[in-house]
């Protein structure tokens, strides 16, 4: 209770700093993207169906008299007709370019994650809930609502430079028989330079994270590092990441802790209303009942492709494609392709 009672303390103090106007500035925007998946597993039945992503949000904010901004948002829809996202904290932005997120804030490290290309399109080959491996770079990345992030400004240190800082600490929550997130401390930066024509983006992150679970200790909690570089040349864009890290209480189910690795590659070409987009991404891990060790492998390997054609100003069409090798426990299963064609409506 102290550490709530501290946390709103210092909300409202800051929040109270400094007056503000008697009505904040609200926008909207949001997106609409449906089309069909054609699904082809290996050793399964094709399959076809209508996928949906809808998105609505309100973005609101406020400038104080002394030129600090307060601002806020909040999902009305969030993809295929799910709650909406309610849980935003808010931002306060500082007149020398630097920020504080307050309430749920995340983890700086995840935040840092370079893009790297891949399919535009909503296709996937699904795997059976046991195969633990990862696709992303920022898997491990896990925070609690009781936290705070601090952003740099930019050419932090450094021409180029931007950092974050961000903390949780215990939601109160008891323990019980599935893992949860008790507290995490994590750095990330990002760094931008030019290389004569090109745009060079470097992007990593570091993250711990502390949990627990009734009766079981866990052997790895989360924590983790991800590093990725960025090219811009033009109309062409290239990165590659690399990550490493340790998972308890996700992945396999909330009883169980993995160890995994990813890479990802790809590349992005612009040119006129045509986007092409290629990318592959591979990652192991290692899954066991939290407590245990030994286990076997587990192992995704996806390669994906799109075309985009921007149709009109906010409205996309998509043909994409994505081929998945799978391993779960050792043995190869859930192999496939698929492919996407739809449209994106953004406003």
């Amino acid at each position: 209770m102290k550490k709530e009672l501290l946390m709103g303390t210092a909300l409202v103090s800051t929040l109270g700093a400094a007056s503000v106007a008697e009505a904040v500035t609200a926008t909207m925007s949001g997106n609409h993207q449906t089309g069909i998946e054609f699904d082809s597993p290996t050793g399964g039945t094709d399959t076809n169906a209508q996928v949906n992503d809808n998105n609505f949000s309100v973005s609101l904010s406020e400038t104080t008299d002394g030129g600090m901004t307060i601002s806020s948002s909040f999902k009305l829809m969030d993809e295929n007709g799910s709650a909406g996202d309610l849980d935003a904290g808010f931002t306060l932005a500082f007149t020398d370019g630097s920020k504080l997120d307050v309430i749920n804030a995340g983890n700086a490290s995840g935040g840092h994650a370079v893009s790297v290309p891949g399919s535009a399109g909503a296709e996937g080959v699904a795997t059976t809930s046991t195969n633990s491996a990862q696709t992303g770079l920022d898997f491990m990345t896990a925070s609690t609502v009781l936290g705070v992030e601090y952003h740099t400004a930019s050419d932090f240190l450094a021409d180029g430079l931007k950092m974050s800082f961000s903390a949780s600490s215990d939601s109160g929550a008891a323990a019980a028989t599935t893992y949860r997130v008790d507290s995490h401390v994590a750095i990330g930066a990002t760094y931008v330079t030019d290389l004569g024509d090109t745009a060079l983006t470097i992007g990593g992150g570091y993250s711990v994270v502390d949990g627990s679970k009734s009766n079981t200790a866990p052997t790895n909690d989360n924590n983790g590092i991800h590093v990725g570089l960025s090219a811009v040349t033009g109309d062409l864009t290239v990165a590659v990441g690399y990550a490493d890290g340790e998972v308890a209480g996700s992945g396999l189910s909330s009883a169980s802790e993995y160890e995994a690795d990813v890479v990802k590659a790809g590349v992005k070409y612009v040119t006129g209303d045509l986007t092409f987009n290629v990318g592959i991404a591979s990652g192991d891990a290692k899954d066991n009942t939290i407590g245990s060790s030994g286990g076997n492998d587990d192992s995704k390997d996806v390669t994906s492709a799109s075309v985009s054609y921007a149709v009109a100003s906010g409205v996309t069409a998509i043909l994409g494609y994505t081929s998945l090798e799978a391993s779960d426990e050792g043995s190869a299963t859930d192999d496939g392709s698929a492919w996407y064609i739809g449209a994106n409506m953004s406003f």
